[in-house]
């Protein structure tokens, strides 16, 4: 598995990364554990996790998934040999059992949930550690537009850089990054760090995929200009691009066992169609569609790695092994003609 180095850190992480935000809600700790050490026999050293995790967020499994990689660190013993990267949850109505609906990026609340994310993970220390989502008004998560009457009181992006410095000075956390961020935030994020003396983003994980590449609007030259690499999430759109939707539409899945407002971005008529496309465009060049949306994320100039999820050892192996798909020019002439008519449906 090739690896490459993580912004201007110094961590070597494999072109793909683990994602588990099914471990404790579609997984069990078994099953956890055992595309753990799947991916890491594949070479892949790289896990992405979250404190609100597994999704579907509820109170009951909130944390369930950081435990089951602590429970496999401890057993395992491979914390050497991966690059750890957790998230802290943003502010928010919806997940008010995190410390008790006050979270937010300030000193207080980032100290309480790098300790819990240690002490769940059973580790001294994080590699990544990641601002979930802004704390400021940005359009993330489906939200088309920015909408200035949404506005609300927000962390200081300096306080919040203060606060992941003192983790990182006592050795808890080693590098930062964001996620669902802006141009604008990147940038920002780079300019205070630069003028304050406070530690660098090394990393924006936001959604990439055939139906979303709303990145390439200006984040790309942002993160490319500030040396912040992409990790690309959802790059089957929860399932939407692997065609089985569309094949049968209560075939078992996040978009079916999920209420339905929770990711209306991946089921919007566009998005259907627009992978009616993307299906034509695989089966035309002997390639499943998943084969073909894993490829374009893996085969982007820009992406650092791209984060996979799976529910079963067989998904998870059939998302590694696209990993080996070179697309031809004729094929991404396609897919950008297809890019064109329908342009990021599922933002």
């Amino acid at each position: 598995m090739d690896k490459t180095t993580l912004g201007s850190s110094d961590l070597h992480v494999s072109k793909i990364c683990l994602g588990t935000m099914t471990f404790g809600e579609q997984n069990t700790e078994a099953e956890a554990h055992q595309q753990l050490d799947y991916s890491l026999e594949l070479g892949i050293n790289f896990i992405d996790t979250a404190e609100m995790y597994p999704v579907m967020p509820r109170a009951e499994t909130q944390g369930t998934t950081e435990r089951f990689i602590g429970s496999w660190l401890k057993q395992a013993g491979n914390r050497q040999k991966v690059v750890l990267a957790t998230k802290i949850a943003g502010p928010s109505t919806m997940a008010s059992w995190i410390r008790n609906g006050q979270n937010n990026f300030d000193r207080k609340n980032i100290r309480a949930a790098v300790e819990d994310s240690l002490h769940r993970l059973q580790t001294d220390y994080i590699d990544l550690y990641q601002l979930h989502w802004p704390s400021r008004n940005a359009p993330i998560f489906g939200q088309l537009f920015f909408d200035p009457q949404r506005e609300r009181p927000h962390i200081p992006i300096e306080e919040t850089l203060t606060a992941l410095k003192e983790m990182i000075d006592e050795g808890k956390i080693r590098y930062i990054g964001v996620s669902n961020e802006s141009a604008w935030g990147v940038s920002k994020f780079c300019s205070v760090s630069q003028h304050a003396g406070l530690p660098r983003i090394v990393s924006i994980q936001n959604a990439y995929h055939l139906a979303n590449r709303q990145f390439e609007g200006g984040t790309d030259e942002a993160c490319f200009r500030e040396n912040v690499g992409l990790l690309a999430y959802s790059p089957l759109a929860f399932g939407q691009l692997t065609g089985k939707y569309i094949n049968d539409p209560k075939a078992h899945g996040r978009l079916t066992i999920f209420p339905p407002n929770w990711s209306p971005r991946y089921t919007r008529p566009r998005v259907i169609e627009a992978t009616r496309r993307y299906m034509k465009i695989a089966a035309d060049n002997g390639m499943s569609v998943t084969q073909l949306a894993l490829a374009w994320c893996y085969s982007r100039s820009f992406v650092a790695s791209t984060i996979i999820g799976a529910t079963t050892v067989q998904q998870l192996k059939e998302n590694i092994d696209a990993y080996a798909v070179k697309l031809s020019d004729e094929v991404v002439r396609a897919v950008n003609e297809v890019h064109l008519e329908f342009t990021n449906p599922g933002m």
